[in-house]
């Protein structure tokens, strides 16, 4: 299994250009649910994970992508979006949802609830945009993984307007805010990057022993 995973990720690489094949809907929902059993603090998950199909959404979300046309052509693009409203109403979501799976009573849980209220409100409002950012890369780097495990290609993206794309999928509405986006599909023959050998330090410099 090991052998597999490191070879899943040596084929692996931030795709330049894809092909017009499509990924079908059920390996898209197999990764979004592997990408739902990502870690996260206290297990709240303060992210959503947003499916972009339509052309014509992808087409206005072009203009604040700048420039990257992997955007619109692409299977399926994936917006990692960070919940803004990180107060008592997130806490009380993931109680309930503890007293339905477990089968607890929310009123066994108060000391749970009161400490990750406890532990959000001891943070500054850019303390919690950070920490719910930090969980949405915990999120993304579980994605990437899967999918290349899977044998499907991404490119996980940080150059666009956040401001943008929340303005063109209504997030504020939602408490969202855009983080990350990453295009998936399957990369295209003509990329020269498929064949490129993948830089990476070696082990000796990234990994210490104390």
């Amino acid at each position: 299994m090991t052998v597999n995973v490191i070879k899943s990720l040596q084929w692996r690489y931030a795709v330049k250009q894809f092909s017009t094949d499509v990924i079908n809907d059920g390996q898209v929902q197999a990764l979004l649910t592997a990408t739902r059993l990502s870690a996260s603090s206290f297990g709240l998950q303060p992210y959503r994970l947003l499916i972009v199909k339509s052309t014509e959404i992808r087409q206005q979300l072009l203009a604040y992508s700048m420039g990257q046309d992997k955007v619109l052509n692409s299977s399926h693009l994936i917006v990692f979006a960070t919940q803004t409203n990180l107060g008592d109403e997130i806490v009380h979501a993931y109680i309930d949802q503890v007293s339905k799976v477990r089968g607890i009573p929310s009123e066994e849980l108060q000391d749970l609830t009161d400490q990750i209220k406890g532990s959000l409100a001891a943070k500054t409002p850019q303390q919690k945009n950070a920490w719910a950012k930090n969980q949405t890369y915990l999120a993304l780097g579980n994605f990437l993984t899967c999918a290349a495990i899977m044998g499907i290609d991404a490119c996980p993206m940080e150059g666009f307007n956040a401001e943008g794309y929340d303005n063109v999928l209504g997030l504020a509405d939602k408490a969202l805010t855009t983080a990350v986006i990453c295009p998936i599909g399957t990369r295209h023959e003509d990329d020269p990057f498929a064949r490129m050998p993948k830089i990476r330090f070696d082990a000796e410099k990234m990994v210490l022993t104390f």
